[in-house]
């Protein structure tokens, strides 16, 4: 399919694009590096039945202006961690595929394979002995790209959450100091660690803003001890494995409301708690002014619409 823009005339940055029953969410961001980062234009838009109507919105909206790109949800991709292997860099997806064969539950073949490595001492760009694989089946690639190009949206990459995470992290890192961020979900939370704006480490935690929030009951107190458990750990292992990346604080990206999490990670932590502000790190232009709901809502988006070409998958 040929579309009326190329990449050398669309607009610059990146427009995310989530596309799930019944709803169309878009966030359109520019990755600036020696300024604040732009957030131009964002919002959602309802869909007729599952995906009816995308195409007229997109037609609307102008998304054929720009480079597209979006983000799988948590149970369409598996993100593994492997010993990087010791082979030229064209050759390294394949030795990858091959060291993690047994980690997936259907044939190797069936799996579209990615890698990034993991920051390692000895300054940015520095490059350890392990690196993550994101592996995802073949079809389910397949079935969303149909869809994007059913809605007539020049879709050009395919992004994780953990990675939209860590661009939105690094607007809070120190020098040389790693920096953990914890996002709420639903359903469960994702933790990420990162060092010189790199990915180094990811969690997911079993516990969601359905039984963390101000309903959740008896439920509560459980999923505080569960997170707080999790985020002792994961320091634990960060201390013993990669002793180079200390971590300066734990920055709590926007809720859909208050948790409590702040005060009491604050009081139960041997490490700075703060709350993610992201008016203060981005510039939000007139077209993208959010409350702090839709920066829950859309904060994954809002973290992939930031993509740096030079660290990108």
């Amino acid at each position: 399919m040929k579309w009326p823009y190329t990449r050398s005339t669309r607009e610059p940055g990146w427009l995310v694009v989530r596309l799930q029953p019944g709803e169309l969410q878009f966030v359109h961001g520019r990755y600036q590096s020696d300024a604040a980062s732009i957030i131009d234009r964002c919002g959602v838009r309802s869909l007729d039945g599952e995906f009816d109507g995308a195409d007229r919105i997109a037609k609307e909206l102008e998304f054929q202006r720009y480079q597209c790109s979006t983000l799988l949800a948590p149970g369409e991709y598996q993100l593994l961690q492997v010993d990087a292997p010791n082979v030229p860099q064209a050759e390294l997806k394949t030795a990858v595929r091959w060291r993690i064969k047994d980690m997936l539950e259907y044939h190797p073949d069936d799996a579209t394979i990615d890698v990034l490595g993991v920051p390692a001492a000895g300054g940015a760009g520095a490059r350890g002995s392990s690196m993550y694989a994101v592996a995802a089946r073949n079809d389910v690639i397949q079935t969303c790209i149909a869809r994007f190009e059913a809605a007539r949206i020049p879709l050009t990459v395919i992004d994780i959450p953990e990675l939209a995470q860590r661009n939105l992290a690094s607007l809070f890192e120190a020098e040389d100091r790693g920096v953990a961020m914890l996002y709420i979900g639903e359903d469960q939370s994702l933790l990420t660690v990162n060092f010189h704006h790199e990915l180094l480490m990811s969690r997911r935690i079993e516990a969601g803003m359905r039984e963390l929030g101000p309903g959740g009951g008896a439920e509560r107190d459980e999923g505080r001890q569960r997170v707080l458990l999790e985020l002792q750990r994961t320091f634990d292992h960060l201390d013993r494995q990669f002793a180079y990346a200390s971590v300066g604080k734990l920055v709590l990206a926007p809720e859909r409301e208050d948790s409590g999490l702040l005060d009491f990670l604050g009081a139960n932590l041997d490490l700075p708690v703060e709350r993610a502000h992201l008016a203060g790190s981005l510039t939000f232009a007139a077209q993208a002014e959010l409350s702090e709901e839709d920066e829950w809502r859309m904060f994954h988006l809002i973290g992939a619409s930031l993509r740096n070409e030079e660290k990108a998958l």
